[in-house]
């Protein structure tokens, strides 16, 4: 098949190319800077110059696709006009430029986020038609991305990840740093309940959306079945880079104002970051669970990595890479 990938030199978007690849399709993947053609073409990618806001370069990278995946996302911006015009208004346009120049295209993947639906209560995992509820402008800028796909007129398919971790990522580098240095800072007492997925099975789940049978028109949750403490990410990179890390509660009183120096702090360097005031509640909120019973069942698919085996090989992978 041929696939176009948005977001092909990020981490999630990477992996899906070299699984893409992997499986003999040709990979069409977008590049808006001209130094990221190496990179792709080290995935076996082909680069496309363009970008969201290009349709004429959109249109000539899309002729005779089969699938396109849209993996390419805001996921830190100074306010939450910034976050919908990626999230939302990006999404739109591309919806357009594939209808008018790839008729016949099988397949509009959408990665979505589990912050586009929200939280759980505790031990409750969420399936695919729980009411939306989002926290963070983020959220509810995915949200309004899914909501474009399902306004299309185009066969969609929408996959919602929890928080992803694995080779490339820079997120959860942070706390590996910390915990080598000896701590495992958690908010509250680390007994939120999550959801998490490893990189590799994630690429898995989002090319059998777009394969299998009878997913037109579906939203899928991705993650591995094991309910993960809080407090259980940190001990299980501290196995991983042979560390034993004290475990440091933030109660919400301090985590707030602590928070919100980082997002103030990353905004006056004009790089906004992730970690800021809007993300409390979802870093407060009690549980972050998804059911994966429905991808299980109708994409055949079940994530291989638990918390211990992902986060072995992901510091594997720093330590390779001179990071830790």
């Amino acid at each position: 098949m041929r696939a176009f990938v948005t977001g092909a030199t990020g981490f999630v978007g990477s992996h899906l190319a070299e699984a893409l690849v992997a499986r003999g399709d040709e990979v069409i993947a977008l590049s808006r800077r001209p130094e990221s053609s190496a990179f792709l073409a080290t995935l076996g990618a082909r680069p496309a110059p363009g970008a969201l806001d290009d349709d004429a370069k959109l249109a000539a990278a899309l002729a005779g696709v089969d699938v396109v995946y849209h993996v390419a996302g805001l996921t830190a911006a100074a306010n939450e006009a910034a976050f919908l015009a990626v999230n939302e208004r990006g999404t739109q346009v591309l919806l357009e430029v594939v209808r008018r120049a790839a008729p016949g295209v099988q397949r509009f993947v959408l990665v979505s986020s589990h912050a586009a639906l929200g939280p759980s209560r505790p031990d409750e995992r969420l399936a695919e038609d729980a009411a939306c509820r989002p926290l963070t402008a983020y959220g509810r800028s995915k949200l309004a991305g899914e909501r474009a796909v399902r306004g299309a007129d185009i066969p969609w398919t929408i996959v919602r990840p929890p928080a992803v971790y694995g080779p490339r990522d820079r997120e959860f580098l942070r706390l590996f740093r910390l915990v080598k240095r000896g701590i495992s800072p958690v908010f509250g007492w680390g007994r939120q309940q999550l959801s998490l997925v490893y990189v590799t099975d994630l690429a898995e789940a989002l090319v059998r959306a777009a394969t299998a049978e009878d997913t037109v028109g579906q939203v899928y949750h991705v993650a591995h079945p094991e309910v993960v403490l809080s407090r259980d990410i940190g001990r299980a990179i501290g196995m991983a880079i042979g560390r034993r890390p004290f475990l440091l509660p933030v109660p919400g009183a301090l985590a707030g104002p602590i928070v919100g120096a980082i997002g103030r702090a990353a905004a006056a360097a004009g790089r906004p970051s992730a970690v800021n005031s809007d993300k409390m509640a979802e870093f407060l909120a009690p549980a972050w669970l998804l059911s994966v019973e429905k991808a299980e069942r109708e994409l055949g698919w079940r994530a291989a990595h638990d918390l211990t085996a992902g986060m072995a090989k992901t510091a594997a992978w720093y330590l390779g890479e001179g990071l830790l």
